[in-house]
């Protein structure tokens, strides 16, 4: 509640309107007012970790061979693991399985438009600075008709917003971003220290930049997931990333309630300290999830291009490029398989046949003959760690 806010390094409240309309709002401080930090030995090896780690991976990309296809996925996983801190419900194999598109349901077309989003973010970055104009076309294609689409997307607040149950009132609320004016000055604020020199390391940079932007809450919805997504766009311009080599909401997820209490703690008390331990703990672990994912997938390519090439001689080639399919897009059906290859429906259903006996592709509904749908089951394997919804 915002009465258990103390004022300190972290902010105060405002006293907003007067009489029965009268409410308290956060005024969140600058960035820079909070610096130095005095991070513990155990945040500070946490951050050089990351650095390393983050620095291994970029290498991996660099020399994997269809690491663009790896980098989809790892897209699409960030933004099905985003929403499913939000509450979303699917799996990792619905935001895959082209049985889906025609007929999404509303938490599948919000993880589909988070893809859009990030892809559009990502080639933003190549002609403009991480800035309000930047986030505001992310947040456009976010919730561009979906959930939220009548929340003014691509648009700032012009009202007071609030967080708390659903159906308390502004009063009743557990926290009460800035009011407009103070919104606008604080996201100006924001976007000097995203762009500003420092000597704060990159990746304490990121974390004080997700707290500060979810404090601000300048959207009506999808604060969550822009302020996500700010922590690898914050990354890249920093130069700590070249590509999205990263899902930061893996370690989010999983430790849902505390990554809530660590960013409201900040705001009552002013622990930078305390989240960024946490933070740069969460973006560790992330990162080795997805450095060990990246190594079994190479891995993975590697063994199956020498089966492949080992057992099915004349008929390789054709397997070779299904293998290639099958990394951007590992559920299939015949008609799918056909018609990207340019093989015959026949030919298409002798590729499948031979690449389910190799092991290679496993039948979804063993008992269908027809509409048959088949899984790339070990490169799935690999890609659900973690994926699995909140309950």
């Amino acid at each position: 509640m915002l009465d258990a806010i103390r004022p300190g390094r972290q902010g105060s409240l405002r006293r907003n309107l007067s009489g029965e309309l009268a409410y308290l709002s956060f005024l969140p401080s600058s960035l820079q007012g909070c610096l130095p930090l005095s991070l513990s030995d155990g945040a500070q090896r946490a951050v050089s970790d990351c650095r390393a780690l983050l620095g291994e991976m970029q290498g991996m990309a660099r020399f994997i061979p269809n690491v663009g296809m790896y980098l989809t996925m790892y897209v699409r996983k960030e933004a099905l693991l985003s929403s499913q801190i939000e509450g979303t419900q699917c799996t990792f194999d619905d935001v895959l399985d082209p049985e889906n598109e025609k007929n999404a349901s509303r938490d599948l077309e919000d993880v589909i438009n988070y893809v859009s989003a990030t892809e559009r973010a990502v080639e933003l970055m190549g002609s403009m600075p991480l800035c309000t104009r930047l986030l505001r076309a992310v947040h456009e294609t976010l919730l561009e008709g979906v959930r939220g689409s009548e929340k003014h997307p691509g648009e700032l607040r012009t009202s007071q917003n609030w967080i708390g149950p659903n159906g308390c009132t502004l009063n009743e609320a557990a926290y009460v971003p800035p009011n407009v004016d103070d919104m606008r000055d604080a996201l100006s604020d924001l976007e000097v220290f995203l762009n500003e020199e420092h000597t704060l390391d990159p990746i304490v940079k990121a974390g004080l930049a997700h707290y500060q932007f979810e404090t601000i809450h300048p959207f009506l919805d999808g604060n969550g997931r822009i302020g996500r997504l700010l922590i690898t766009l914050s990354l890249m311009n920093d130069g700590i990333l070249e590509l999205p080599v990263l899902y930061p909401s893996y370690e989010l997820k999983r430790r849902r309630s505390e990554y809530y209490d660590r960013l409201t703690c900040v705001r009552e008390t002013g622990d930078y300290e305390g989240w960024i331990a946490f933070f740069c703990d969460c973006l560790l672990e992330s990162a080795l999830d997805a450095r060990d994912s990246m190594r079994a997938l190479a891995e993975l390519h590697a063994s199956t291009e020498r089966l492949v090439l080992s057992s099915m001689g004349r008929g390789s080639a054709n397997a070779l490029r299904l293998l290639e399919l099958l990394e951007g897009s590992p559920i299939v059906d015949t008609s799918y398989v056909a018609e990207r290859l340019g093989l015959s429906a026949s030919g298409a259903n002798s590729l499948i046949r031979a690449m389910t006996e190799l092991g290679v592709l496993v039948q979804r509904d063993s008992s269908k003959k027809r509409y048959r749908i088949f899984t790339y089951e070990p490169y799935l394997r690999i890609l659900r760690s973690g994926s699995e919804p909140l309950r």
